[in-house]
């Protein structure tokens, strides 16, 4: 199971699970795709070409600027919150770091606890969960882990 904490810039923490690697970005996705916004795609200059529906002979300025530097068929990387946003580049971006970069950019502070053992030594060793700043995201970690009883409830 892996444990997720967002502490927004105003409001409460709010902590969530995904069951795998796989539940985690499509929760990250719901949760942060917006309109306009990429959070991860590969395609190359044709690619980017055919999906606008333009003519090959009349390719947009930025999409044959692209093509100019890096070929018609080289895979393009494009990660909004990972990179800036509109930004294609030819190193590629993984998918888990690309959402784990837009699952953070609009938070205070974010924590992903990766296993229920890690989440539990976070809970007692993270500063994030200690003292008066820290209670309310203590809290919410702790009440998700006794929810998904990982934690026994003993207050």
């Amino acid at each position: 199971m892996i444990h997720v904490v967002e502490v927004p810039w105003e409001g409460r923490p709010l902590a969530w699970f995904a069951f795998d690697e796989d539940d985690l970005i499509g929760k990250i996705r719901v949760r942060r795709t917006e309109a306009g916004q990429c959070i991860h795609a590969v395609a190359s200059a044709r690619e980017l070409l055919a999906a606008r529906g333009a003519e090959p002979g009349q390719p947009p300025g930025w999409i044959a600027e692209l093509a100019g530097r890096h070929g018609w068929d080289t895979p393009l990387y494009r990660a909004d919150a990972l990179l800036e946003p509109g930004r294609y580049q030819t190193e590629p971006v993984s998918v888990l770091h690309a959402h784990l970069a837009a699952l953070a950019a609009p938070l205070q502070s974010c924590r992903l606890h990766p296993s229920d053992e890690s989440a539990l030594e976070a809970l007692y060793g993270d500063p994030l969960y200690r003292g008066r700043e820290g209670f309310y995201s203590h809290m919410a970690l702790r009440e998700q882990l006794i929810a998904l009883e990982v934690l026994a409830d003993d207050l």
